[in-house]
């Protein structure tokens, strides 16, 4: 059609320069079905070329959101890991608080304890043989029975571990089984329901002479310097309260803290219940692969921290 055209409009040119009058209007052009088809042809890369803009464009803004979206994701992490940091240093802290209060309360007590006893050992003594004469059975009597206190402590202490504090007392003791939240635990009340017949034998065998006498003071500093030792060992050692220094070098005592600290994973029944005589209650019940793996897992974080 394109190409009748230019031919009408040629011929009309050409008569009007020579002649004034009108040549017939040509024919009109036919078309064929190929013309046709080549002629849709030529449109199509035009059709084709549109669409290929657009889908690049499209491309761009979606990746161009992707890219925003990327920042803002980054930008939320950032403020994310600074939230994460604000908090993990304000634990830190309270956790360096918290040690630091039980440190000095352990510290205040220990040194309190250990002078007042050893001043009532001497004074005692040295009391009792001012008239001449020593009192061999009796002094023979207080120190047996420091002994004995202290080593009857840790089965009383197994026993009411297992009959009271985890039966009708497990309500006070809960809090030493959970995260603890302060320098201090509900389950501290039973050191010093300890702490009262200790003080009460010293008071008794410090102020009276006599056999009698003498066995209740051996007994209440055998009960004293078990609760010393307690504390260090468990409070200390175990749980990490305070620091304990080359307490936690000496072998035995890492094997009592490993053993104590299977109690707490309740991997055998909540066995050991005792603290100082952990280990063979451990071994017992067949648990002795199971303290070699957590003396070594302790070893290790000690050499990490």
């Amino acid at each position: 059609m394109a190409a009748g055209l230019s031919a009408a409009i040629t011929l009309k040119s050409l008569g009007s320069f020579h002649s004034a009058q009108p040549y017939p209007p040509p024919k009109p052009t036919l078309i064929s079905p190929l013309s046709r088809g080549l002629n849709r042809g030529i449109f199509r890369p035009h059709k084709r070329t549109t669409f290929a803009v657009c889908f690049v464009l499209e491309e761009q803004k979606q990746i161009a959101q992707i890219e925003n979206q990327a920042e803002e994701l980054s930008s939320k992490d950032v403020e994310l890991e600074q939230i994460l940091a604000s908090k993990m240093a304000e634990k830190l802290a309270r956790k360096r608080s918290e040690r630091f209060t039980y440190l000095v309360a352990a510290v205040m007590s220990s040194f309190g304890i250990t002078s007042m006893a050893v001043m009532a050992v001497y004074y005692r003594f040295a009391w009792q043989m001012e008239g001449g004469e020593v009192p061999f059975s009796e002094m023979f009597g207080t120190f047996a029975l420091s002994v004995g206190a202290a080593v009857g402590m840790e089965f009383w202490a197994r026993w009411a571990h297992r009959a009271l504090w985890h039966a009708s007392l497990w309500h006070m003791h809960e809090s030493h089984h959970r995260p603890r939240e302060g320098p201090f635990e509900l389950n501290d009340v039973f050191a010093i329901t300890n702490a009262v017949p200790a003080i009460a034998l010293l008071s008794y065998g410090f102020f009276n002479k006599g056999l009698v006498p003498g066995l209740c003071f051996g007994a209440g500093l055998g009960i004293t310097v078990f609760g010393m030792a307690y504390m260090f060992v468990h409070d200390g050692l175990v749980h990490k309260r305070f620091p304990v220094g080359p307490i936690a070098n000496v072998p035995y005592f890492r094997r009592v803290a490993a053993a104590h600290q299977l109690h707490h994973s309740d991997k055998f029944n909540g066995v050991p219940y005792g603290l100082f005589l952990g280990p063979k209650e451990v071994e017992d019940v067949g648990g002795k692969e199971e303290l070699e793996k957590e003396i070594n897992r302790r070893r290790k974080s000690y050499k990490g921290s």
